[in-house]
This record gives C-alpha cells, structure tokens and sequence, in this order.
C-alpha cells in the first residue's frame, strides 16, 4: 500500500482546468480559481478538500493516514499520508476535493476515472 508522489500528481494531472502554483515547500491546485488541494513532496503528504463530515469520518477511522488540516467556508481540509492509502481511495478523493471547487459543468463533463494501481 501507499502512493508514491508522481502517481497522486498524476491523479491530479487527470482532472479538468486544474491550475498549478509553486512555492518553496508545496504545490497548490485549483480548478477555475478555487483552491481544492496540497502537496508536500518533502513530507509526502497531500491537502486536500472535503466535506466536514467526510473530514471527520476519515480522521476518526484512521488517524494514522488522516488528520484534520483547518476548516474553511463549510469544508473540512484533510492532510493524507500517502505512504498509508491506496492508489483507488486517493483516486476517490482526489476527484472529490476537485469536484467540491469545480462549477456543475465542468464536473458533469469530467465524471471520476479510475486510475490502476498497475499503471504508470
């Protein structure tokens, strides 16, 4: 188990208009200007988006892999280990935290693709 940094960065590649912007220490991306997620090469960790009811969900059942990142505007943000998920979960919420930025028609054009763990 466990995703290596390329394959989520590839995940995210996947999606519609997603947009990229570099700092010192993450990456950010967007989609038409909403921010959606995070990633930490250097901790090989990810930020991403989700409802605040997944937020707490997902840290309550596995606080090794989970843990909350800050709430924001009606969302609760996740840190994801990615050394702790599988390639389909992350996949899952990946599109998620894209879908919960994209407008309606980006996300009815775009519907989640399902990435191997095989591939690449």
């Amino acid at each position: 188990m466990g995703v290596p940094d390329g394959q989520f960065l590839r995940m995210v590649d996947r999606l519609a208009e997603v947009e990229r912007v570099g700092a010192r220490d993450y990456t950010s991306f967007s989609v038409r200007g909403k921010r959606f997620g995070y990633h930490w090469p250097r901790t090989s960790t990810a930020g991403l988006k989700q409802t605040l009811s997944e937020q707490e969900a997902l840290v309550a059942e596995r606080p090794d892999v989970f843990e909350v990142q800050f709430t924001s505007g009606g969302f609760g943000w996740v840190v994801v280990y990615l050394r702790g998920i599988d390639a389909d979960e992350l996949t899952e919420l990946v599109y998620e935290a894209w879908r919960l930025s994209a407008p309606d028609d980006l996300v009815e054009a775009n519907p989640l693709r399902r990435v191997s763990r095989g591939r690449r």
